[in-house]
């Protein structure tokens, strides 16, 4: 025992005066660095212990400080390998392998850039040709934190080959397979990303703190997790009840509710986790959803099924009070209706999820599946039930709970999975993100800004920020209605008035029922185009039309557009443009017939607008009809002349 204590304690005053010789976990083998840039590496050692790095033909020797913290920067090198790093102090050494100069770009936002390649349009094709691809990606694993972390809690370098590819994000596989054919360099992607992220978690703290707009909230959030605990279930009930006193319904009670009864319960949508539902993030627990479903008396005398997509939940469906299923149901189920089950004019499906999740793949109660797995279908219609026109309410008489995610507060990406990533030499960052923040898409031409400052100035360098611009998801309301989508693009749009940024207009390319569209291809191929063209500028690389003015004269508006320079055309086989609307003075839309002038203008009108002074274009959530490109392939990004208040100008990120 007594030799024990003594090895013990000798290893303890050992460990104090000596740290083993580490990096950065994003120093590895099969490493990308960047190419015509100094290339920092650090890591921790031993205080003030002298290391050498030794790449490429040169050799940086530096001494760590006191709390053994060292970093070597070596020269500039163009692209090539692969090389040998060597790294050693004192008696210690790390070697890395199969070390490669070319492109390093950060792959970064929510679920959309996550999107794995295996789950897209085209994997099987570019899986057998993946092993030929100079492509490598670091992901960073998923973490959050409070405080600023020093380093990633893993991750590795990867090869593209047929086996790995798959992981491998999409959009950001696809834009590296661009890059990497027309610059004939390696390609290294650092892929850190979050499904259903809010702009305000890739922030720092510093960040907010000095926004005037955003310090308010900044300040208010707590910093401890049992602070984190309270404001989640604080926030949940405030949702829920409306700040109103909470109420226990039981499903009894609300089944024998009219219809008109739930308009006063938060919107939800199908399908969908309530992870992507306001408030409801991180819930839980158990609760209802409810939709009303407006019918032709004749139907009350037919059969029908009704499903509703796939869940983990025992559900109890109800229908204008009547229990109709309950208990545990089979994955892509339906359950048949007898006539008389349905009424003439509104009727309340209700369903009562149960129990909790338990695939921990899937966040949250809800309804998932596709959009056309979710219907009341009769023997000669079908009855759509995939949209937001459903109401949500927890069940807080049951137990519940939360897991902290990221959305529960600010910073905690930023703090785990950006702060590790600094100071790694890169060409830029390519985002694709914004779904989450579109009820406060007002508040985003403040965010969207900050976060890109905010990381060039963590870098102290002014890179490349190229974003995705949302796609098409959702409703087709029109102008009188408002889009929260629409205004969360013109948001994005206006972030282009900072230097060195592009976007990739994409409203042509997404589905309409799925928040994740499978054609990922596109999507990197645009952002590559605008990255040959801003970071690398070469000549022949085109992006979508901006709306540049609109000039109103007597019946009719005239638009005009930045990036049309080689013509605009009409993808329609008939040659008419759709997605137009025309407002007068009274600030009332309507849907207008447009034509193409000049070759890259657009003339707009409509018969019941005669003084028109608002044009719009593809302004709704889900812009499917939208038709109007450059003849270099591009979508014309959706815009509006107008500046009037639209509705998410008053929400704010709480």
């Amino acid at each position: 025992m007594r030799i024990s204590l003594v090895a013990l304690l000798l290893l303890c005053l050992f460990s104090q005066t000596h740290a083993q010789l580490t990096t950065a976990k994003l120093f590895a083998d099969h490493m990308v660095l960047q190419r015509n840039q100094q290339v920092p590496v650090w890591g921790w050692c031993a205080k003030k212990a002298k290391v050498k790095v030794a790449f490429n033909g040169q050799a940086i020797s530096v001494r760590a400080d006191e709390q053994g913290n060292w970093k070597a920067i070596l020269n500039p090198m163009k692209e090539g390998g692969p090389y040998i790093m060597k790294i050693s102090s004192g008696g210690e050494q790390l070697v890395y392998s199969d070390v490669m100069l070319g492109e390093v770009w950060i792959c970064s936002g929510q679920s959309n850039m996550e999107f794995q390649l295996k789950n897209a349009y085209g994997y099987k094709a570019e899986q057998k040709n993946s092993a030929q691809m100079p492509i490598r990606q670091f992901h960073v694993p998923d973490k959050i934190s409070l405080e600023p972390e020093k380093d990633l809690s893993g991750g590795q370098w990867v090869k593209a080959d047929t086996n790995t590819v798959g992981d491998f994000t999409a959009v950001g596989y696809f834009f590296a397979k661009k890059l990497a054919q027309t610059l004939h360099v390696t390609v290294g992607l650092i892929s850190s990303s979050w499904g259903g992220t809010l702009a305000e978690d890739w922030i720092s703290r510093e960040a907010m703190l000095g926004s005037p707009e955003l310090s308010p909230a900044a300040k208010a959030l707590p910093d401890t997790w049992d602070g984190v605990k309270q404001r989640v279930d604080r926030q949940l009930k405030e949702y829920a009840y409306r700040k109103q006193p909470a109420v226990n319904y039981t499903p009894e009670q609300l089944a024998s509710e009219p219809a008109s009864f739930f308009a006063a319960w938060q919107n939800g949508n199908a399908p969908g986790a309530w992870e992507w539902m306001g408030k409801l993030y991180s819930y839980r627990g158990e609760g209802f959803m409810q939709k009303t479903i407006k019918l032709d008396s004749s139907y009350s005398l037919r059969s029908s099924v009704i499903k509703l997509g796939q869940t983990d939940a025992d559900l109890a469906i109800y229908i204008d009070g009547k229990l109709v299923q309950k208990g545990a149901l089979p994955g892509n189920y339906q359950v048949d209706l007898p006539a008389g089950t349905w009424k003439g004019g509104d009727n309340s499906l209700l369903i009562e999820l149960m129990s909790q999740q338990k695939n921990p793949s899937w966040f949250g109660i809800g309804l998932n599946g596709a959009g056309n797995d979710l219907y009341v279908r009769f023997a000669d219609t079908t009855v759509n039930l995939a949209d937001a026109g459903w109401h949500t309410m927890p069940d807080l008489s049951k137990p519940y709970h939360f897991d902290f995610l990221p959305n529960n507060t600010a910073f905690l990406l930023y703090n785990s999975m950006i702060n590790p990533l600094i100071p790694y030499s890169i060409a830029g960052v390519i985002w694709y993100q914004g779904e989450s923040n579109t009820d406060e898409a007002f508040q985003y031409r403040t965010t969207f800004p900050l976060l890109i400052t905010d990381w060039r100035n963590r870098w102290k360098q002014q890179f490349p920020f190229l974003f995705v611009q949302l796609a098409s998801f959702g409703g087709t309301q029109n102008s009188n209605i408002g889009s929260g989508w629409a205004e969360l693009r013109e948001a994005q749009n206006i972030t282009l008035q900072l230097p060195n940024t592009g976007a990739a207009v994409t409203t042509d390319i997404g589905d309409a029922f799925n928040i994740h569209p499978k054609d990922k291809a596109d999507v990197g191929y645009r952002l590559a185009s605008k990255a040959l063209n801003l970071a690398y500028h070469l000549n022949g690389f085109y992006e979508s039309p901006m709306f540049k003015s609109a000039e109103f004269t007597g019946t009719y508006a005239v638009v005009n557009f930045t990036h049309a320079e080689n013509g605009l055309m009409a993808k329609d086989k008939y040659g008419y443009l759709k997605g137009f609307e025309l407002a007068g003075a009274d600030h009332k839309f309507y849907y207008a017939q447009a034509m193409i002038t000049d070759g890259d203008k657009v003339k707009v009108w409509c018969n019941e607008v005669t003084q028109p002074v608002a044009v719009r274009y593809a302004w709704t959530d889900a812009p499917v009809d939208a038709n109007l490109f450059s003849k270099d392939g591009f979508p014309v990004s959706p815009f509006r002349s107008d500046n009037w208040k639209g509705i998410t100008e008053a929400r704010k990120f709480e």
